[in-house]
């Protein structure tokens, strides 16, 4: 029987013990349930300018693959930015949005985009989620389609259909492959002993603040702590100028449905939360996503951003933690660089045959960065974190 596609505009039209089938055992963004909350929140809907359009594979009415696509009318929580294409876009007179959007809505953290379920043909599958993302894209005139933070084995397949590879980066830390860390002293051992004693200056000096660090998942924390965690949230995007794609009604929906995903770390004053994280984990794997703090304590971003969450990744044996988009700081507190991939097809030649010209150069800076900060981070050159 031929695999067939279909398009569903919510969710929650997909059974979530089918749909999570597909997930994997390291990603708590493509679950049902953290989709679901974007959409019942409506972080995630017309007014935000981003409307799923998800496409689904199935080999005789079983589900077997799919594609997290939404239908964008702008480039906003995106984190592989296209707004100089829009911008040429616009100077060319071609239209460039609506567009679709393959990726987790507001987050940067890699992902299978064209899931397929274990049991099935890889290749049939994927060939069918492909023709039914572009039937989506025709049918809603789409100017193009981007899969943003997908594998780099789903790149090479997306180039096998025109779609152009892109390369990026961010700063990832990775546990030791043949003899897991035992202890964060054990891990700052592979430092050379100047960034080692950097480490251990700012712990020192995060410390001496007088605050209490607790590391908790959503389901240990109190009412009074996912307030808090919101709060700090909105004070950072507000500090920045940001935009808050996370509304208080996902907040409310996360402490009942994504409790057991959610990690925070936190900084109290006496009982009093004064800074938080709030980070995503499963399996062997952990995500920093969001910071925020109501006062300014020197280094305590680095404790709970980095620190905090590695002692954790460390007792937890996980192999990989993510600590989100840019940043340069990352390197010398043990963060190296990682490429990441994404794959873009253009409706209009002219415009495809300049994106194209730009990813190439592009390409060759990024890896001439990467090695860059190789060659400068805090690890022993016979001791390092690999």
């Amino acid at each position: 029987m031929a695999i067939e596609h279909t398009v569903v505009e919510r969710i929650t039209d997909v059974d979530a013990a089918d749909w999570d089938r597909l997930a994997g055992d390291g990603d708590p963004f493509l679950e049902h349930t953290f989709l679901a909350a974007l959409e019942a929140s409506g972080s995630v809907g017309a007014r935000a300018g981003c409307v799923p359009r998800l496409v689904l594979a199935r080999d005789g009415g079983r589900l077997v693959g799919a594609v997290p696509l939404y239908l964008k009318t702008n480039s906003y929580g995106e984190f592989i930015f296209d707004w100089g294409w829009a911008n040429a876009a616009q100077r060319a007179g071609v239209r460039y949005y609506p567009k679709l959007v393959a990726a987790i809505p507001f987050t940067p953290a890699t992902g299978h985009r064209l899931p397929v379920h274990p049991d099935a043909d890889a290749g049939a599958v994927t060939a069918a989620l492909l023709r039914g993302v572009r039937q989506v894209a025709d049918d809603e005139r789409a100017s193009s389609v981007h899969f943003l933070f997908c594998t780099e084995a789903e790149t090479g397949a997306l180039a096998a259909q025109q779609y152009l590879p892109r390369l990026s980066m961010q700063f990832h830390w990775h546990n030791r492959a043949e003899r897991p860390f035992e202890s964060f002293d054990d891990y700052l051992a592979t430092f050379r002993s100047r960034n080692r004693k950097q480490v251990r200056k700012e712990r020192q000096t995060a410390a001496a603040h007088g605050l209490s660090f607790r590391t908790a998942t959503g389901a240990e924390l109190e009412k009074g702590d996912w307030s808090a965690l919101q709060a700090f949230y909105l004070s950072n995007i507000e500090r920045h100028g940001g935009i808050p794609y996370l509304n208080e009604r996902f907040f409310e929906i996360a402490r009942a449905t994504l409790a057991h995903r959610l990690v925070a770390t936190l900084a109290y004053r006496g009982s009093e939360p004064v800074a938080g994280t709030i980070n995503f984990e499963k399996g062997p794997h952990i995500y920093g996503r969001y910071w925020g703090c109501l006062a300014d304590y020197q280094m305590l971003h680095f404790e709970l951003c980095y620190y905090q969450l590695i002692e954790r990744a460390i007792e937890r044996r996980c192999t990989l933690f993510e600590a989100g988009a840019q940043g340069e700081h990352k390197l010398k507190r043990g963060l190296v660089p990682a490429f990441t991939h994404s794959a873009h097809w253009i409706r209009e030649p002219a415009l495809a045959d300049a994106v194209a010209s730009f990813i190439q150069r592009e390409a060759v800076a990024v890896a001439e960065q990467a090695n860059f900060y190789d060659q400068h981070s805090p690890f022993n050159a016979h001791n390092s974190s690999e």
